[in-house]
């Protein structure tokens, strides 16, 4: 059985809160910080994906 990739989000923050979306369907929400190395963070609860738009990015790192 295959499932859905997870969802991918660009976002301009070094620092992003993650609750799963879908109100009651989603999960407690947890903030999530992208290190610079990697320029990515994935959710542990849901697998979303958040990716930093460098270009566009604040000072966070």
């Amino acid at each position: 059985m295959k499932f859905p990739a997870p969802e991918t989000e660009v976002v301009t923050s070094w620092k992003v809160a993650c609750d799963g979306g879908d109100g009651a369907l989603g999960h407690p929400r947890v903030w999530l910080t992208i290190p610079a190395d990697d320029g990515f963070v994935e959710c542990g609860y849901c697998d979303k994906k958040y990716v930093i738009d460098r270009d566009h990015a604040g000072d966070g790192h």
